[in-house]
């Protein structure tokens, strides 16, 4: 619920207020310290999840946990199997750190809007942004350490000369070298573009949603947020699915060498 404070401030100030970073700095080098701070720790969840369930694996029968990392391991493993053509160890191991990782980053939307605020205000804190996938800079961030990869693949299995030759000669071939040109730096960059937008779109419009839910009379909260909440959850499995997926889909493409 929107609290007496936030109210006397208006729906814009209220709205506001949620969506602003606790920041340090200025401009490009600005950090935002509540995305860093629950990116950290969610991956330290994630890291402990799974270390947790490798150290307490049994060939008996297996325990909740167990049961859980498998189910997760092997769905993601598919995953791989069916979009991946190449050869790498590393696919795997990093569509199952994106897809969990990103999960948990949606899933912080799924704690009502005032209550951790609420509680970081108790501490002083004047603002903090606790869902870090509506934050650009760290869609941005994930998508540009894929993007690396696909560019250091690419290179690594084509050769900087092949890889040149796929920029200059594809797809209409070397007459036509400087549209081939464009129209492949076009492509490579909107990969990073569209997984960042994609990713931050979905989860800044999910986030505004439950805010302005909570901007309405406490009694019909109940009645909007609960099956929004439902939705949502579909919402944020999904789009950790799609960055997942795209990232192998990219990462295959850059393994073919033909």
């Amino acid at each position: 619920m929107a609290t007496e404070a936030h109210a006397a401030e208006g729906a814009t100030g209220y709205i506001i207020h949620h969506l602003t970073s606790l920041r340090v700095g200025e401009g490009f080098w600005s950090l935002h310290l509540d995305t860093l701070f629950f990116s950290a720790l969610l991956g330290g969840l994630f890291i402990w999840f799974f270390k947790n369930a490798a150290e307490k694996a049994t060939a008996g029968v297996p325990g909740l946990m167990q049961n859980f990392a498998e189910m997760i391991i092997e769905f993601v493993d598919q995953q791989v199997k069916d979009s991946f053509h190449g050869h790498s160890k590393l696919i795997a191991p990093l569509a199952l750190t994106i897809f969990c990782w990103v999960f948990l980053w949606n899933f912080m939307d799924m704690f009502p809007v005032d209550i951790l605020p609420g509680i970081a205000g108790l501490m002083g804190i004047e603002y903090l942004r606790v869902v870090p996938s509506t934050d650009l800079n760290a869609t941005f961030a994930m998508s540009i350490s894929v993007f690396c990869l696909i560019i250091f693949y690419s290179i690594k299995i084509k050769g900087p000369i092949g890889f040149a030759k796929e920029l200059m000669f594809q797809p209409f071939g070397p007459w036509l070298t400087p549209f081939n040109l464009l129209l492949k730096v076009v492509e490579e960059i909107a990969k990073p573009i569209s997984l960042a937008l994609r990713l931050f779109g979905n989860l800044y419009a999910g986030e505004l949603i439950f805010i302005l839910i909570a901007l309405l009379p406490w009694y019909v909260q109940p009645l909007l947020s609960f099956p929004w909440a439902v939705f949502h959850i579909l919402i944020i499995t999904l789009q950790a699915f799609i960055f997942m997926v795209l990232t192998i889909v990219y990462l295959s493409m850059a393994h073919e060498d033909h």
